[in-house]
């Protein structure tokens, strides 16, 4: 039996950080994600490209660590069998990565499971396959994925109109763009270098909280 079952709310997706080791500055991965959880992350994806299997679950293992003591969920970006090793509370994966069904298949009916679309015929068939949320876009112009494709704010509001699950924007969101969004339909934003890149990570967090949660309006 499994100890942890993390219980999806549409809620948690409102301020979603999606981790960077490229801006550690001497930090820890471990210690960036807890300041960004107190200035406000409401959902934590541990995001690596670049490190080995070793590594990474050692690494994944302290920052679901983390997130547990704080109650928020922790997904792993791509890396199924990772997810699986150390029973997170589930994975995201893009177009190219393991089909949402199968992921399904893999990790049981009690995990989050989140899907890259930027159509909405991708949107629709992750919804169709069992995906419990769309992470849209690049929605702004976006250095933190050299293979971001844009997507247009008129698709993301269709895609927010064709599916019934949850939708969250991601690509290029700051503190000074994200009212842009408002009236689209998501439920929230996705970061990387907006929080993750700022001088004061937990203030960062605080502000775009504050921000997104005025454009949903919570």
């Amino acid at each position: 039996m499994k100890e942890h079952v993390m219980k999806f709310d549409k809620k948690s997706l409102l301020l979603y950080a999606v981790t960077d080791r490229r801006w550690l500055k001497g930090s820890t991965l471990t210690a960036q994600v807890e300041e960004a959880i107190r200035g406000g992350a409401t959902f934590i994806q541990l995001r690596e490209k670049n490190l080995d299997e070793e590594q990474f679950l050692r690494e994944a293992r302290e920052v679901q660590q983390l997130c547990r003591s704080f109650h928020v969920p922790f997904v792993v970006n791509d890396n199924v069998e990772i997810a699986a090793a150390i029973d997170a509370d589930g994975v995201h994966v893009g177009q190219s990565d393991m089909e949402a069904g199968d992921v399904r298949a893999r990790l049981g009916h009690d995990k989050i499971i989140g899907v890259s679309a930027q159509t909405v015929e991708q949107a629709l068939l992750a919804q169709e396959r069992g995906a419990d949320y769309l992470g849209v876009g690049a929605v702004f112009s976006t250095g933190s994925k050299a293979d971001a494709v844009e997507v247009s704010h008129d698709t993301l509001k269709e895609i927010c109109r064709a599916v019934e699950i949850p939708v969250i924007a991601i690509g290029g969101i700051g503190r000074e763009n994200v009212d842009m969004l408002a009236g689209s339909g998501i439920c929230g934003v996705a970061v990387i270098s907006a929080v993750f890149g700022a001088p004061d990570i937990r203030q960062a967090a605080r502000e775009l909280r504050g921000a997104a949660e005025k454009m949903v309006g919570v």
